[in-house]
């Protein structure tokens, strides 16, 4: 298999708000053939732990289409699966590294991930999306009085990264991904500092000169991930 663009080039983005006719916390999010819709949606109450602490709470949900894949997917009705709670939980954690959660003080966000289409990096698409539907619900509370201050205090942003073989290759897809020796999911703020770094291998040990060098291509897709964010965000709050 040989790539159709460069080892360091991120596949092409799309970006299309209000989704949802008239909700404007609606962005689906495409990232190459891969298509997550976000939604954020507010709720005035904070889970039991945060009860009286003045705090609120940033989560997400996240589930995946039967047939957002070739292979048919089976509906979660009861209980999710264990890779979809952590995916979930990897999507909260994200989006509330970048907020001040006083701030939000007694409101819930849930950022609601549906996977249409999967090609690789759902998550890291999640969080991408996620993080501008946050921001246009966020700013809205502000403009209408809900909130006195915005709680973002930095953009977040994410990438994957692979390495097969010799070859490190920023954001790769199904059929890349089925193949490679350490795959990682990489989150920054604007500011370029590191939120969380998520690594898997399979029998395939690396070095820190690998993992250095993830983390150079890692910082350059968000770089472009969070000016991708910038400008759609202007669009959105124009």
């Amino acid at each position: 298999m040989r790539r159709k663009r460069t080892n360091e080039e991120l596949r092409p983005q799309v970006v299309t708000l209000e989704y949802i006719k008239g909700e404007k916390t609606s962005v689906l999010f495409e990232l190459g053939l891969t298509k997550v819709l976000c939604v954020a949606t507010l709720q005035q109450n904070v889970p039991k732990f945060l009860e009286g602490k003045s705090m609120g709470w940033i989560t997400a949900e996240y589930g995946m289409l039967p047939r957002c894949s070739p292979i048919r997917i089976l509906r979660e009705r009861v209980k999710l699966s264990g890779r979809n709670q952590e995916i979930q939980r990897f999507i909260g954690r994200s989006l509330r590294a970048g907020c001040d959660l006083s701030l939000l003080n007694g409101y819930t966000v849930i950022i609601d991930v549906d996977v249409i289409q999967a090609d690789g990096g759902t998550r890291i698409a999640s969080i991408d999306g996620g993080m501008i539907a946050l921001y246009i619900l966020l700013r809205d509370m502000v403009v209408n009085g809900r909130l006195e201050k915005m709680p973002v205090v930095s953009l977040i942003g994410a990438v994957s990264i692979g390495k097969m073989e010799a070859e490190i290759l920023l954001d790769p897809d199904y059929e890349e991904d089925s193949k490679l020796d350490v795959d990682m999911n990489v989150v920054m703020n604007e500011d370029l500092k590191l939120v969380e770094i998520d690594a898997i291998t399979e029998g395939s040990p690396f070095s820190m000169h690998d993992l250095k060098a993830m983390l150079s291509l890692a910082r350059k897709g968000i770089k472009e991930i969070i000016r991708l964010e910038k400008e759609y965000l202007s669009l959105a709050i124009a």
